[in-house]
């Protein structure tokens, strides 16, 4: 049996996560990327060991997701990019956090919740990156060759190539949707 908590935040709740979200966008300028990453890998270690709640445990597994993009070589993420999942993952570089996470049962809540925020701002880059992940290993396996040797231009590719042909498709049927060709039509 699972049980649905419904969990409401204030304005002022949100800042306040905003806040130490803010502060450790700070502290990131000051950390080398390698100290972020690794600390992000301790706390899911930490985790792994020591926590009992599958809500945490999902929630903080998407830190992994963070550190994927950030490592993957073949996806070459932009500085921008890699500046904002940094960001994110500097929060968890922070011992002062709401709830001290040696606290059992509790001592993490916080820190999911802010993954959960952190992801939800960062939807567009995990997305796209998901999507990349699925095409390399998809094309990969009908290439019949490794994955790491597909990168992101591969894929931008291949989507520029998708979209093309879908634009050839719905130009032969009459602009799509089964509709015939406008009177006014030039073509």
């Amino acid at each position: 049996m699972s049980l649905r908590i419904t969990l409401e935040f204030t304005e002022k709740d949100l800042e306040r996560f905003r806040s130490m979200a803010r502060q450790a966008m700070e502290n990131t300028e000051e950390q080398p990327r390698d100290v972020i990453i690794e600390s992000a890998r301790k706390l899911l270690r930490e985790v792994d060991e020591t926590v009992g709640s599958d809500y945490i445990r999902d929630r903080l597994g998407q830190l992994q997701v963070l550190i994927d993009m950030l490592e993957d070589e073949g996806w070459g993420m932009q500085e921008v990019g890699q500046r904002r999942v940094l960001a994110a993952l500097a929060y968890f570089n922070n011992p002062e956090d709401l709830i001290p996470d040696h606290l059992p049962g509790i001592g993490f809540l916080d820190d999911a919740i802010m993954v959960e925020l952190l992801c939800r701002e960062l939807t567009p880059e995990i997305d796209a990156y998901r999507d990349f992940v699925q095409y390399r290993a998809e094309e990969a396996k009908r290439r019949g060759m490794d994955p790491d040797e597909l990168n992101r231009g591969d894929f931008l590719k291949a989507r520029e190539q998708a979209l093309l042909a879908r634009m050839r498709r719905r130009r032969r049927h009459g602009g799509g949707g089964g509709r015939r060709r406008s009177p006014f039509s030039l073509f």
